[in-house]
């Protein structure tokens, strides 16, 4: 990282629903759509470039909550879109909405705040501020612009 990238707002993937994602019916399992917003999450810190879990690091990044909404299905071999917003930026914390669409239809929306913490192995889990080289790669969505 040079340090004259802008910092991320959000980030948008495609993905293809998979046979292994979904239940007897066809429809993704509610429970899919948690690993579609982490799938999110991490492509979102890869476009910042960063990895929420690179090798030896001393940080970790537990959840601390994550709920959906639903709209409306998704079927085995739709394609889809993720979008992953930048909600918040705090101390330790950084809160995301994750919005999940086909063809411009809302499916799903997602909130997810995670937690700074270190992770030293003589040490157990405690909330931390976040690193300044992280906390400079993300910015959150003007408010006017989350809804979209």
């Amino acid at each position: 990282m040079s340090g004259t990238e802008a910092p991320l707002s959000e980030h948008r993937l495609t993905r293809r629903v998979q046979f292994h994602e979904t239940d007897a019916a066809g429809i993704v399992h509610f429970s899919a759509f948690f690993r579609y917003m982490e799938e999110g999450e991490h492509a979102l810190w890869r476009a910042a470039g960063l990895s929420i879990h690179p090798e030896g690091t001393e940080v970790g990044w537990p959840r601390l909550s994550a709920s959906f909404e639903y709209h409306r299905p998704l079927r085995f071999e739709e394609e889809f879109e993720i979008l992953m917003q930048v909600a918040a930026v705090q101390r330790s914390t950084i809160s995301y909405v994750c919005r999940l669409t086909r063809g411009g239809e809302a499916i799903a929306t997602g909130r997810l705040t995670i937690v700074c913490v270190s992770r030293r192995p003589d040490a157990p889990l405690k909330a931390i501020s976040i690193p300044p080289d992280i906390a400079a790669r993300f910015r959150a969505v003007p408010e006017e612009q989350e809804e979209r």
